[in-house]
């Protein structure tokens, strides 16, 4: 399964300058979600995030990963039609390359164990095929009435 960028709107509440995911190019539920990030030289933050050497700052590649992670669960618990809030818990990282404009960020979440309204993921950030950062997302869900 893939999704564009109108798709995962529908899913999650982040909008421009925070969604950090612009497509899902494979979703297998409860099993691993491939997401996409471009990250372009326009982009707000390397305004004043180290501007003389422009790198992606650690937490919004933890926040991609983290929204990637909500889409997954979305549909590995079958939560379409669903209006949900998703709160990050817990989160345990490493970085390992600097990620810098022009890159691709390939995105891989997969579980380690998901519940009914909360769950924790092992997340993967790739350009090309090196590994530039992982984390270990706990995060909870609220439905909104």
């Amino acid at each position: 399964m893939e999704l564009d960028i109108c798709e995962i709107q529908k899913i999650i509440p982040h909008r421009f300058p925070f969604l950090l995911i612009d497509k899902v190019i494979e979703l297998i539920p409860n099993e691993k979600l491939i997401a996409i990030k471009n990250v372009s030289v326009n982009e707000h933050f390397f305004v004043g995030h180290f501007p003389e050497e422009k790198v992606m700052p650690g937490v919004l590649i933890v926040e991609a990963m983290a929204q990637a992670g909500c889409v997954y669960f979305y549909y590995s618990k079958n939560m379409q039609g669903k209006d949900l809030i998703y709160y990050l818990a817990k989160v345990t990282a490493k970085f390992l390359i600097p990620v810098v404009p022009g890159d691709q960020l390939k995105i891989e979440v997969t579980t380690i164990k998901l519940m009914s309204k909360v769950g924790l993921l092992k997340g993967q950030a790739f350009v090309g095929d090196k590994l530039v950062a992982e984390a270990e997302i706990g995060f909870g869900i609220k439905e909104v009435l």
